[in-house]
């Protein structure tokens, strides 16, 4: 309440990047104030763990946040005391980059939506690798999205997903390969059948020479057609990975009651919010009659409430993701949306 009736409106007189960043400032702050910390931790986490074993893992409970949020895990610490299951940091590259020129995240309020085309903007793989060293005895799981650099060409893509993997293989739990940006170009290009076939078994080739193997999903777009989830559906299927997390942003604009001016002033970017929520539950939908009950699915895209979070679950989730709805619900989406939940233990 706090949020939408108080903080929300102060920080949308702001850009959306710029109130992103002050809103983790203020609330990184808050929390080195005793008495704060403790109103927050009592306040924000729910008691209604509903735990999950999957791939391995123990998820405390089945919401997650999305890779985004936090791409370069300065905040991971913070984040775990509003009572998610599971943290994805990234997207991260091998080398540092600035991403794409600023303005480059903006809010589409009519629709509860947002565009962004920030371009894997973040500090490099070995920024987050120092910083996750220092989690110690962290009671989350911690996802690693991956990524590839915007000068990196296609051809040699597998390279830096290999490096990443490599830098993150003993700091994170998960990894979550992402090739369906639309805001690196020709990215999506790597989800087509032949080399995402190749990065794939690449990555599955050092995972499994490795001590620990660790969990591997991809990450998909919304805009795949029914052929290309087939396609991927059979890797999926014939390397036996472990899940698939769907969806991404969209290219789409259809729909929208924001001005269409308004959205072309924009220009391009990855649409995410509520205007998501239908394609995201038909992508979960597929890829489960695709998969089977085996491969683990995360749904994400357009989950602004619980109702939503159990519908994805219904639709064959396993696990959810949030991004868009804690910018206009707030820190207490994640509450809601364990209180809500109708899920098998």
């Amino acid at each position: 309440m706090f949020y939408r009736v108080f903080l929300r409106p102060v920080m949308f007189l702001f850009s959306a990047e710029k109130a992103h960043g002050l809103t983790m400032k203020l609330f990184s702050v808050a929390l080195n104030i005793p008495l704060i910390r403790n109103l927050i931790k009592s306040n924000y986490k729910s008691k209604k763990g509903r735990p999950k074993q999957l791939m391995g893992l123990h998820f405390p409970n089945p919401v997650g946040l999305a890779a985004g949020f936090d791409k370069d895990g300065k905040y991971y610490k913070n984040l775990q005391h509003l009572g998610f299951g599971f943290l994805e940091l990234g997207t991260v590259t091998p080398r540092p980059q600035e991403g794409n020129p600023k303005p480059r995240l903006f809010r589409l309020k009519k629709d509860k939506a947002v565009i962004n085309r920030m371009g894997f903007n973040n500090d490099g793989v070995e920024a987050l690798k120092k910083r996750l060293k220092e989690k110690g005895d962290f009671p989350l799981i911690i996802g690693g999205n991956i990524g590839k650099n915007k000068d990196t060409p296609n051809e040699n893509a597998v390279d830096d997903y290999l490096y990443c993997m490599r830098e993150l293989h003993d700091v994170v739990d998960y990894f979550t390969v992402n090739m369906s940006s639309p805001n690196t170009p020709n990215l999506r290009e790597l989800q087509d059948k032949e080399p995402l076939r190749k990065i794939l078994l690449k990555l599955l080739e050092y995972n499994n020479s490795t001590a620990q193997p660790k969990p591997i999903l991809l990450k998909i777009a919304p805009d795949l057609g029914e052929g290309q989830l087939r396609d991927i559906a059979e890797i999926v299927n014939e390397l036996s990975l472990d899940g698939i997390i769907a969806t991404n942003t969209t290219i789409s604009r259809e729909g929208l009651k924001t001005n269409k001016s308004e959205i072309n002033s924009i220009g391009n970017g990855g649409l995410s919010g509520a205007p998501l929520t239908q394609r995201s539950l038909e992508v979960v939908k597929t890829m489960r009659s695709l998969l089977g009950s085996d491969t683990v699915i995360i749904g994400v895209g357009g989950i602004m409430n619980g109702n939503d979070a159990t519908k994805m679950l219904e639709a064959g989730a396993d696990l959810v993701q949030v991004y868009s709805g804690l910018i206009y619900k707030g820190p207490g989406l994640v509450r809601e949306i364990l209180n809500e939940l109708k899920v098998e233990n």
